[in-house]
């Protein structure tokens, strides 16, 4: 079964376990099943060993509790450490008085001790930095970490650290995965993540109404040709190059036209650049109208602008142009740039492509709640915003976001974002929604570079989409709507 797309806040857990327990789940039902999980899935992987189980005062402790008892019955030799005993009359409470096992000092020296070490000392909720006592007993332990919900010290919305965290050979959650378990550093501190199912109906999301999601199909539909689609149905795409800049443009030509765009148009800036162009993919358009082309062509709907080009006034001119042109744009590189410190000069456009330091050009730096950023930029502009990275980020105005988990460390290389630029632009021409395009085209980029494996070049990507095109993806026949 495929994993859940939802994410959720540690504040949207909270609500989820509230809706679970009035609906008439016991929070302590929840708890045991909680602890049940993580027992579970430690003695799948691990053999039993001296184990450690570091509890906090609250429910993440008391799962610890619950773990260190399933794992005492089934054999292993286990001690629990308590931070602080959890507060009377609480589920914590009860299943820490059913521990009759060893307990042992809170110490760095215990930790050191121990042949694998149960971190649940504080969940993803936390909203202070972890004091320097625990993170040098976090720090201390002598063999694998097992976190209970996230590594402590781990944010759960934002996966940045608070003060210091762990590095977790295997994290167990549950219900949802919370978005510090996909993004960095979270999602590198997590080690293996396993999704426990402990009794929350799906239901309880009615009430949440998640907004971000772990980017997969789930949230989109490839468009596949209909038996009476044209290439004039599939869209026509223009890719503006800049003098002498042929590279950027020829690859952002090939994504689109990859991707299932009917119709692409180079158009250049002046007659030398034009006959390079003309010398590259033979099904390639190249006309030299520029701008005109927006008064003589209006089937060329999406526009990629950006690649290739200066940063410059009639960069910034053109974007304009285009937008009140009517024209889908998908804006990236020289185009961001041109908008240093305004983002208002890229209001309108359909998707912005920024990678961090273009981000923090437009938009200023991002601070640690990136998805907060994301959105907030999406809203200033009123454009899908896809901030790229390892975790790359696509945000709607109206405040969805997804978290794309499937780019490989090879795609870091010069040119592939402008194919990511034209895999956007193709889908725009087929009908997709701009949140469903940008998301499914930084899927695809990711499966391609995957596909591709290391050594990668910008250039071998698009023959690469194709293959994951023709995976098991969900489709809808001829435009989406």
């Amino acid at each position: 079964m495929d994993m859940p797309h939802e994410l959720l806040t540690p504040a949207e857990m909270a609500r989820a376990d509230a809706a679970a327990i009035a609906a008439g789940t016991p929070g302590s039902v929840l708890m045991q099943a909680a602890g049940r999980a993580v027992a579970r899935a430690m003695m799948r992987r691990f053999r039993p060993v001296r184990t450690l189980v570091l509890a906090g005062p609250g429910n993440n402790g008391g799962d610890g509790y619950v773990v260190a008892r399933l794992l005492e019955q089934a054999g292993w030799p286990v001690a629990v450490a308590a931070l602080a005993p959890p507060a009377p009359g609480t589920d914590a409470a009860a299943v820490a008085a059913r521990w009759h096992g060893p307990m042992l000092p809170f110490t760095a020296t215990e930790a050191a001790r121990a042949g694998l070490v149960v971190d649940a000392v504080f969940g993803a909720g936390l909203a202070r930095p972890v004091e320097d006592r625990v993170a040098r007993v976090l720090a201390a332990a002598g063999g694998p970490v097992v976190a209970v919900d996230v590594p402590s010290g781990l944010d759960g919305a934002t996966g940045t650290v608070r003060g210091f965290a762990p590095k977790a050979a295997l994290t167990v959650t549950f219900f949802r995965l919370k978005p510090g378990h996909l993004l960095f550093p979270g999602r590198e501190l997590c080690g293996e993540v396993v999704l426990a199912d402990i009794g929350l109906p799906a239901a309880v999301l009615a009430g949440i109404a998640p907004r971000a999601f772990r980017n997969g199909p789930a949230l989109w539909r490839l468009p596949r040709p209909g038996a009476d689609s044209h290439k004039y149905a599939r869209g026509h795409v223009a890719v503006v190059a800049g003098p002498g800049m042929t590279g950027a443009a020829r690859l952002a030509a090939a994504g689109a036209r990859r991707s299932g765009a009917g119709l692409l148009t180079v158009l250049a800036p002046d007659a030398a650049t034009a006959a390079v162009l003309r010398a590259g993919d033979a099904g390639v358009m190249v006309s030299e109208a520029g701008a005109e082309a927006l008064r003589q062509d209006g089937r060329i709907g999406v526009w990629v602008i950006g690649p290739g080009l200066p940063p410059d006034a009639a960069t910034r001119a053109l974007v304009r142009q285009a937008v009140e042109a009517g024209r889908q744009v998908v804006a990236d590189a020289g185009a961001l740039r041109a908008a240093a410190d305004d983002p208002a000069a890229l209001a309108g456009c359909a998707v912005l492509t920024p990678h961090l330091g273009e981000f923090i050009a437009v938009f200023g730096q991002p601070g640690e709640d990136r998805l907060e950023a994301v959105r907030a930029a999406a809203r200033a502009t009123g454009a899908v915003v896809l901030l790229k990275g390892a975790d790359s980020l696509v945000a709607a105005p109206d405040g969805r976001v997804a978290i794309n988990v499937n780019a490989p460390p090879w795609l870091a290389t010069g040119g592939t974002g402008d194919v990511l630029a034209g895999i956007i632009a193709g889908l725009l021409a087929q009908g997709m929604p701009r949140f469903e395009a940008a998301a499914c085209a930084c899927h695809l980029h990711g499966a391609a570079a995957n596909l591709a494996g290391p050594g990668l070049l910008a250039e071998d990507l698009p023959g690469h989409i194709q293959a994951v095109m023709a995976l098991d993806l969900p489709t809808v026949i001829g435009h989406a709507s």
